[in-house]
């Protein structure tokens, strides 16, 4: 039954739920936040990577704590 998974008809249906449930002028507005969002979480991950990265690799004093 779920053999070919989601296709292009699964798809357009979920388009138009998504209108009807929030209407076109909501739309872009979310979509606005849904962005914004991405782009938060996108920078927060990048910089925990950057920190992380940092801490490993700081030449120590040769110790073990």
């Amino acid at each position: 039954m779920l053999r070919n998974g989601l296709e292009p008809w699964h798809l357009l249906v979920v388009a138009i739920v998504i209108i009807l449930l929030f209407g076109s002028k909501k739309l872009p507005e979310a979509a606005r936040g849904l962005g914004k969002s991405m782009r938060i979480l996108k920078s927060e991950a990048k910089a925990m990577k950057d920190d992380d990265g940092a801490v490993h690799s700081a030449p120590g004093d040769g110790t073990i704590h």
